[in-house]
């Protein structure tokens, strides 16, 4: 069996992080942003950005983790308190961001990802896990359902550029992490 595994991120993987951002980003939002925009995911501001949000979180609940295939970065999730005003704070969490290269999909990555989250996110306190999916996340979304993701009926646009020029529809689903009892 090959060595995969989940971690948490350290500075030295934030090149890696920005090229799977990048690679899964760049199919993603495919003729939504222009590919300038797309290219520069992969840039040494992004590198540095990701660098930045390893070693200086906001909060210590702020997490990047990173899936493993040996010693090669496939794959990362963004973990922080969640700020929709709906939720209750210091109770839902938000993964801010899940990607896995898009050629090592289907090898478990993903799954080791969500898991790991919600592990880390339920050490912290938090009895929910929150993701906003776009109408091209669909494979995302089929395999949250599976995994008994729920949505919780909450919509938003997302102004992906801060302008209000490139808005795109999500729906926020929603998992239960910590046990009743």
């Amino acid at each position: 069996m090959a060595d995969v595994s989940v971690r948490p991120a350290t500075p030295a993987d934030a090149p890696a992080v920005a090229r799977v951002q990048a690679s899964v980003w760049s199919r993603l939002y495919v003729g939504l942003l222009p590919p300038e925009e797309l290219a520069s995911l992969d840039s040494p501001t992004s590198v540095q950005t990701w660098r930045a949000a390893v070693t200086s979180p906001p909060s210590p609940k702020h997490r990047v983790l990173v899936a493993l295939d040996g010693s090669e970065v496939v794959g990362f999730s963004v973990l922080a308190p969640a700020s929709d005003p709906d939720l209750v704070p210091g109770l839902d969490a938000e993964i801010q961001v899940l990607c896995v290269a898009p050629d090592r999909t289907g090898a478990g990555h993903g799954s080791r990802l969500v898991n790991a989250s919600a592990d880390v996110v339920r050490d912290d306190g938090f009895d929910h896990l929150h993701v906003w999916l776009t109408g091209r996340e669909d494979e995302l979304r089929a395999f949250l359902e599976k995994a008994g993701w729920v949505d919780d009926g909450a919509r938003r646009s997302l102004d992906l550029r801060g302008d209000g020029d490139v808005l795109v529809d999500q729906v926020r689903m929603r998992a239960r992490v910590r046990d009743d009892g």
